[in-house]
């Protein structure tokens, strides 16, 4: 579980004395703990799950890599520095990505066993995705292939 493997490695890092991997493992732990807040009820007091953490790491690498482009654009380099620093160490946490053929591959999959015929779909769809390949691809850029793919 990925909560354990948090706490695990920072104390890794602080033992390390490895300061980026110590103050992202944080930050990632507060977003964590912030999502698991907002997720409980009166009748589950359980936080997110595992594919719901992975969704919150692909978030926060592309914060960060927003980021990037604006410090680079502000010729802030220092801090662009700092961000690619934390995205490596997010990234650590992710699955591997699928590749551009694996990921058509995956959408025609989603498309057969959701029985989808037309854009209306597209809901369910993303939904067998995002069941099946969390953390694994970008959805925002998936949506528009499944978009493409059931418009014929």
């Amino acid at each position: 579980m990925l909560r354990e493997k948090f706490t695990a490695d920072l104390k890794t890092a602080m033992i390390a004395k490895d300061e980026i991997k110590v103050a992202t493992i944080r930050l990632m732990i507060a977003a964590m703990k912030d999502k698991d807040i907002a997720a409980r009820t009166a009748e589950s007091r359980e936080g997110i799950s595992d594919a719901q953490i992975l969704s919150l790491l692909q978030s926060m690498v592309k914060q960060r890599q927003e980021s990037i482009k604006m410090y680079e654009q502000g010729k802030r380099q220092d801090l662009a520095d700092k961000e690619a620093g934390e995205i490596k160490v997010i990234e650590g946490y992710l699955p591997k990505q699928m590749s551009d053929a694996e990921v058509s591959a995956a959408v025609q999959g989603a498309i057969a066993a959701a029985g989808a015929s037309s854009i209306k779909d597209m809901g369910k769809v993303m939904n067998e995705l995002k069941a099946k390949y969390s953390g694994q691809m970008d959805f925002s850029k998936v949506g528009g292939l499944v978009k493409e793919k059931l418009a014929g």
